[in-house]
């Protein structure tokens, strides 16, 4: 029977594996997670030399954008939302105060003959407006369409007449 003999030889790499920096990542985003609001630096910003700057994962998820824009009928709220279904969304008016809520689930499991692979993500986000006088409360309404969220406030018929201009005078 014939030996083969294999010569093994230690060395550095200069770079991480990708397997290695996936998960170094990952567990930057749990630290993150629980360090929240109070500012605590992630372990790569400790001890690192990198920059504290990483591409955003598809995983991630946070507060989404938001325009409010005015005519003279309505108000219009848009946010974008994509991936998130109807019944992840939660839009409420509590006196002066309009809410919109959401929850983003995301769970991917692959796996084949020699291999299994299952990703889980959950995130939620709050996001709450003053509502401006002469909101007809009763007519708010809200639309999904193609992950992008329209709340229409229109304006009660008072707020709707047009402005009356008043004349500046010098005083003499």
């Amino acid at each position: 029977m014939a030996q083969t003999q294999v010569e093994v030889t230690k060395t550095t790499p200069s770079r991480m594996p990708d397997v290695w920096q996936s998960f170094r990542s990952d567990m930057d985003r749990l630290f993150d997670r629980f360090a929240g609001g109070f500012s605590l630096p992630s372990l790569r910003r400790m001890f690192d030399a990198e920059p504290a700057w990483r591409p955003d994962s598809s995983l991630s998820f946070s507060a989404p954008a938001v325009d409010v824009t005015e005519d003279e009928k309505t108000y219009k709220i848009t946010a974008e939302l994509p991936g998130l279904e109807q019944k992840n969304i939660d839009v409420t008016v509590s006196g002066d105060m309009l809410t919109l809520k959401g929850e983003k689930r995301f769970e991917k499991e692959e796996q084949d003959k020699n291999r299994y692979m299952s990703e889980r993500a959950y995130g939620s986000f709050q996001r709450s407006f003053v509502l401006p006088d002469g909101v007809d409360r009763d007519k708010i309404a809200a639309d999904l369409s193609k992950g992008v969220l329209t709340i229409t406030l229109p304006k009660t018929v008072e707020a709707q007449k047009p402005q009356k201009r008043i004349e500046v005078k010098t005083a003499a």
